[in-house]
């Protein structure tokens, strides 16, 4: 998989791409995550992303032409499946859009910043709008390192136990039930006696009680219908 993300400002994109599981997928060669600025795409000397907005109002607009040549330098290259802006009224993104987005070969993330994109963006450029929630960002970098993250992570190979994603919250549409992990008593609190018993099919049984009355009780609306 290849990802590209376009941004204003690429250093903030540094550090979720540079450790942790997304660092080895890429030195694993399972994903290619590719950072570009926007500003490399602007036709002025002071290279200029942003301007006012016709008709008035506070805050600046990114511009469509450095968004536009830089989407038209990348599809010179390959295909992509999906070109995705982050967008505070986009599509909620959730467990089931990361699973299908996973099962992409190519994909760009557009970065909305300031007061967002010239509406010519979102009606020509774009395949898909997605949101990871009901509140506002300074920029949408850190919404791109989310969703990347949650795809990347599906992805056969980088997890060392590729049946650890499959276990996740939301993935059967509950929250994960309780974990425990040594020891076994810790100041008198002490691990659940049917997660020692070793009895699998009891276990499981057990993890899902759990796993549904979490759910229940912190996430009711998994549960509607």
């Amino acid at each position: 998989m290849r990802v590209d993300i376009l941004t204003c400002l690429p250093r903030l994109l540094e550090s979720p791409f540079n450790d942790s599981i997304l660092k080895r997928a890429q030195t694993k060669g399972l994903v290619e995550v590719v950072v570009h600025d926007l500003r490399e795409y602007a036709t002025n000397k002071h290279r200029t992303t942003d301007d006012y907005a016709f008709g008035g109002g506070a805050g600046m607009v990114m511009m469509i032409e450095p968004i536009d040549r830089c989407l038209e330098t990348l599809k010179t290259q390959r295909a992509y499946d999906e070109v995705i802006y982050m967008s505070p009224d986009g599509e909620l993104f959730n467990q089931s859009v990361a699973n299908e987005l996973s099962l992409r070969k190519n994909m760009i993330l557009l970065c909305g910043h300031y007061k967002g994109v010239d509406e010519r963006v979102r009606e020509h450029l774009i395949t898909r709008e997605i949101s990871i929630g009901n509140y506002v960002l300074s920029g949408g970098e850190l919404a791109a390192a989310v969703v990347a993250d949650a795809i990347i992570r599906l992805l056969p190979g980088v997890l060392n136990d590729e049946t650890s994603a499959l276990t996740d919250s939301f993935q059967d549409g509950l929250v994960a039930p309780p974990v425990y992990t040594r020891p076994a008593d810790y100041r008198g609190w002490k691990v659940p006696e049917i997660l020692l018993s070793g009895h699998e099919a009891k276990i499981n049984e057990w993890k899902h009680e759990k796993a549904l009355e979490r759910t229940q009780k912190r996430r009711p609306g998994l549960l509607d219908g």
